[in-house]
């Protein structure tokens, strides 16, 4: 949001929005006169963003079901792009790069969000790497959608610019994610993670149980005196702009 800076006026598209909540930080900066429009392929994101902007009170935004990689906007429809952890996870990210670059207006800016390395997140990765040295799942493709395929040095800025935008900064953002306890995070871990869900549907009780296990040693360092799990993490967030 700091790096997009949107003001007063200022048209706003957030892209794969999931429950919205970027989309409605920008809201109160681009009054008066501004437009928010939250979009993500889901309906049922569509929905949970609804209601909770009805919850937070904001009564004047615009809701569309929009693939990122096919818009139906118009060229040189919007002042800003907000994508946060979703352009990774688009099949045809090229073409919703493109899509980025298509709307922007001139001197429009798109801000992105990705995860960094796996390595460096793992909140999110202990499960998988643990299923994997007790050889009950394969090394997962990297170009395939999921949250690290954008995380190589230098990988986000050469997509953005290959749309045609011009990069202006990249920076890496820590972050802690936090949980009450390890047997919260494994319970929320299996609800967000679709390889983790459809790892454990196929495993035994005993393998699902050994996964868990090795699982919460990994994190078991980040435990601090109360029980409560935090763990750091390592977001990169690019800022591009469209030629004016």
């Amino acid at each position: 949001m700091e790096l997009l800076d949107p003001r007063p006026g200022q048209s706003v598209l957030e892209l794969a929005a999931g429950p919205g909540d970027t989309g409605f930080l920008a809201y109160p900066r681009i009054l008066p006169g501004g437009q928010l429009l939250t979009t993500d392929v889901a309906p049922e994101m569509l929905e949970a963003a609804r209601r909770r902007a009805a919850e937070l009170g904001l009564d004047n935004v615009r809701f569309a079901v929009e693939d990122a990689a096919s818009l139906t906007l118009a060229d040189a429809s919007v002042d800003g792009v907000l994508c946060r952890w979703g352009l990774m996870l688009v099949p045809d990210m090229e073409g919703a790069a493109a899509e980025i670059a298509r709307v922007l207006r001139p001197g429009g800016r798109a801000a992105v969000a990705v995860w960094a390395s796996p390595e460096e997140n793992e909140w999110m990765t202990a499960s998988g790497r643990s299923a994997l040295e007790l050889g009950l799942m394969e090394l997962p493709d990297p170009d395939a959608p999921g949250p690290f395929r954008l995380s190589g040095d230098g990988r986000l800025a050469s997509l953005l610019e290959d749309a045609g935008l011009r990069v202006e900064t990249v920076e890496d953002v820590p972050l802690t994610w936090r949980a009450p306890s390890l047997g919260a995070w494994w319970a929320i871990t299996r609800d967000m993670s679709r390889m983790l869900a459809l790892l454990l549907q196929r495993l035994t009780p005993d393998e699902a149980e050994a996964v868990r296990v090795a699982s919460e040693r990994r994190l078991e360092r980040y435990i601090g005196p109360g029980g409560e799990l935090v763990v750091p993490g390592l977001a990169r967030v690019a800022l591009a702009a469209r030629a004016g």
